[in-house]
């Protein structure tokens, strides 16, 4: 040799072109490797159990007897195997002869053939029969191997069926029009498969004129082949499956092919057992149309029929047909996948959400769809993990599960199409070069532009905006295609539904000159989040008008009240009582509202109180409230009973200019020379007596609120003042809090009174702070009248203020 091939790591040549393929092809044959060696120790581990269970030896002798018969016969320690598999006894047929034991393992194996070539296409068979994974597979292998061997032409699987029928269950080298019609074969006399079923020989067809007397021939034509071989495959006592070798040749099978196809039918029998039956969950139901219509189907799909164990549930699932882009983990499409089980090919499903919905669909019917998963390919240099969505439908007993695999070229396309979608944006490419101009479908949309329209140069761009923003844009673009600078504008522009406020981000790629050539960015659509702004605006001026309002009212209200309803700053005596004023108002809206009270000495030196509520805050009741207070006073005053004022004052209110104005209210008058106060109250809370440091509640004359009826009726009551009594006149704010009812707030007061009010001395302020821990959210008005434990003398007393 003059040159020697340059080494593949050589840095002179690098690697060559063939070099990827090369890995491939290592990387290929690598993985069929490892399957097969899987596979062989399947079938070993599957023999050894056989041995294991028929003679009770251990595992270590079960190997070593396979070793030694393997070397008796002169076979491979494979088609031992298979050899012995076959030799088993049917689990789910009983023996002819139940009183005969069984034949131990390998008592039906026959000499080994004796033709070095027959052994070959034996050993040959064995490891190819590694590879099959359903009855169709197993025909087309040994076609694939006896077509030389013994000039076959086709093959031909029938199982017998339990009502002494056949099912075609494999096939190779015949037309599927001619298989579907005999995929069903009646128990009719003569027929050939059938024969050598029940009379467990092969029949051998090798004169034309007298087999078409004799038998159905598979046919027309009938000549088509001359020659035929049905033989039984054997199933320890029993066979179940036909092998059919047909053959063009007009020929009678020599010895050493009728010797090699016997070989045959028995190393079939190991691997036929190795397969769920062909009829389980309806398998050998399905017919070869089926595959047909599949394979004109697009996409990726399958139809599944359920293996089930003993116990009814589902352990995998059989492929029984599939679309010629139906792809698994291995590479294998279309009809190199049916025969095969689910979890064979995607192992990872086992325990997933996708294999729960499978077996809702077989409970309910109902079909499912998955949401979008992430599943990892078994690449050949690399595992690719790739999304999917899979639907599974019903179809009578089985499933047709459809998938469809999203590649990371159409996730990014989709994943930038949701981002621009959802950010109501869109991108677009201006090359300053070559003029061309790239924008993106939502472009279109946020420029309010139809996509059959042409896209707009970027000078073009400030014709879209309106003419308060047709300057500043243009300038801005001029200075991002003149000097590169970015730009950040935003711009409104007109369209059918209104004016759009949108935003224009952009960058120039530059030269290394630093000439912009290139100008990519994106235009915004910020109309919803513009409107929400000036809402916002809007509002908070709304809100600060209503404020500024309020506050004034508040000012005013505060300042009427302050001028109508004065406050004494100290105890003041009243007709020998003493009497204390208590006014809160609410802390949460306008602070000020209808709650009053009057203290005032009467002609004859009686002495008035009053404590009244006018529903409401603000001017309206405050004018409300001093409109009561002195008209009461003033009817009082002028010689009228309390019921007569009160019911003077309900028609006041019906009367007025709202006509819808409430308010509660008591009125007490105090006659100091008999100590004895007279009451009268309008839909308002009880006064609270404090004697003897015992707290109760008066019982209330009958008395509607104001403004509530035009007919009501007032009465009234009288108490004896003692000395050392205590007497709490108050408005509703001073027991009322949210969530709890007015007689919890009856015990509270009750309660404060005796723990903070006991004594002469007692002030107010501590019962308040007690009643009042939380913020007000009405005004209080609290009128404390107390007589003193010694004798007055002077009955009339001078008060402190004249009015309090």
């Amino acid at each position: 040799m003059t040159s020697e091939p340059s080494l593949p790591g050589d840095p002179a040549t690098g690697p060559g072109p063939a070099a990827p393929a090369e890995i491939v092809a290592r990387q290929r044959a690598e993985l069929e490797r490892l399957r097969d060696q899987a596979a062989t120790a399947a079938v070993l581990e599957r023999a050894k159990g056989v041995l294991m269970g028929v003679t009770g030896c251990a595992p270590d002798a079960a190997h070593e007897e396979l070793l030694q018969r393997a070397k008796n016969g002169n076979r491979s320690l494979l088609e031992q195997c298979w050899l012995t598999l076959g030799a088993l006894p049917p689990p789910r047929e009983r023996p002819a002869h139940p009183a005969t034991p069984p034949a131990p393992a390998g008592a039906g194996e026959s000499a080994p053939v004796g033709s070095r070539d027959s052994a070959k296409v034996l050993e040959a068979l064995g490891r190819a029969l590694l590879r099959v994974g359903s009855p169709h597979e197993l025909a087309g292998c040994l076609l694939d191997r006896l077509a030389s061997a013994v000039a076959a032409d086709a093959v031909l699987l029938y199982e017998r069926l339990p009502e002494d029928g056949l099912a075609l269950i494999g096939h190779a080298g015949v037309a599927p029009a001619l298989a579907a019609q005999w995929r069903h074969v009646p128990p009719v006399p003569g027929w050939p498969p059938l024969e050598a079923l029940r009379s467990g020989r092969p029949r051998w067809l090798e004169r034309p004129a007298e087999d078409r007397a004799r038998y159905l021939l598979i046919g027309p034509p009938p000549d088509r082949w001359l020659t035929r071989a049905w033989l039984p495959v054997p199933e320890g006592d029993s066979a179940r499956v036909a092998v059919g070798v047909l053959r063009r040749r007009e020929a009678p099978f020599t010895a050493r092919e009728r010797e090699l196809l016997r070989a045959v039918a028995r190393l079939c029998a190991g691997r036929l057992r190795t397969f769920d039956s062909p009829r389980d969950a309806g398998a050998g139901d399905v017919p070869g149309t089926v595959q047909t219509v599949f394979d004109a189907l697009p996409g990726q799909a399958v139809l599944l029929t359920p293996l089930r164990a003993a116990s009814g549930e589902v352990t995998d699932y059989r492929i029984a047909a599939a679309t010629p882009q139906a792809t698994d983990v291995f590479g294998r499409m279309g009809r190199d996948l049916v025969g095969r089980h689910l979890l064979e090919n995607y192992p990872a499903v086992a325990g997933t959400p996708l294999w729960q919905g499978c077996l809702r669909v077989l409970e309910t019917g109902v079909p499912y769809e998955s949401e979008p998963f992430a599943y990892q390919d078994a690449g050949i240099l690399a595992p690719v993990t790739a999304t999917y969505t899979v639907r599974a439908a019903p179809l009578g007993e089985g499933l047709v599960l459809s998938w469809l695999r999203y590649d990371p070229e159409d996730r990014q396309e989709q994943r930038l199409a949701d981002v621009q979608r959802l950010g109501n944006l869109g991108w677009a490419n201006w090359n300053l070069l070559t003029g061309d101009i790239s924008w993106a479908a939502q472009t279109y949309t946020v420029l309010g532009r139809r996509a059959d329209q042409p896209p707009l140069p970027l000078e073009r761009l400030p014709d879209l905006a309106q003419p308060e923003d047709t300057r500043p844009l243009a300038r801005a673009i001029a200075g991002l295609v003149s000097r590169g600078h970015p730009l950040d504008v935003p711009f409104r522009t007109g369209t059918a539904a209104g004016v759009r406020h949108l935003r224009l981000v952009a960058e120039a790629v530059t030269a290394p000159d630093g000439t912009p050539v290139e100008v990519h960015g994106f235009v915004q659509d910020l109309t919803a989040q513009r409107s929400a702004e000036l809402a916002l605006v809007e509002s908070e001026r709304a809100m600060l008008l209503q404020h500024g309002t309020l506050q004034a009212e508040r000012a005013l209200a505060a300042r009427l009240q302050h001028a109508l309803l004065p406050l004494p700053s100290k105890p003041v005596r009243l007709a020998g009582l003493r009497v204390e004023v208590a006014y809160l108002p609410a802390q949460a809206g306008i602070h000020v509202g209808g709650d009053w009270f009057s203290a005032i000495e009467l002609p004859g030196y009686d002495a008035l109180f009053v404590v009244g509520d006018v529903a409401g805050h603000g001017i309206d009741a405050v004018a409300t409230m001093a409109q009561l207070r002195f008209t009461a006073k003033g009817m009082v005053s002028t010689g009228s009973s309390l019921t007569g004022a009160l019911a003077r004052l309900n028609q006041l209110l019906l009367h007025s200019r709202d006509g819808q104005i409430t308010a509660t209210m008591v009125l007490a008058r105090y006659d100091p020379g008999r100590h004895v106060l007279a009451w009268a109250q309008a839909g308002h809370p009880p006064p609270l007596l404090v004697r003897r440091g015992e707290a109760r509640f008066l019982g209330r004359p009958g008395g509607i609120l104001l403004g509530a009826t035009a007919a009501p009726v007032y009465e009234s009551l009288e108490l004896r003042l003692e000395p050392g009594d205590r007497l709490l006149l108050y408005t509703d704010g001073l027991v009322e809090r949210p969530g709890e009812g007015l007689d919890a707030g009856f015990a509270r007061l009750a309660e404060a009174v005796r723990a903070h009010g006991c004594g002469e001395s007692g002030s107010l302020d501590a019962l308040l702070a007690a009643m009042l821990a939380d913020e007000r959210r009405d005004d209080v008005c609290v009128l404390d009248i107390r007589m003193p434990l010694e004798e007055v003398h002077d009955a009339v007393g001078t008060p402190a203020e004249p009015d309090a």
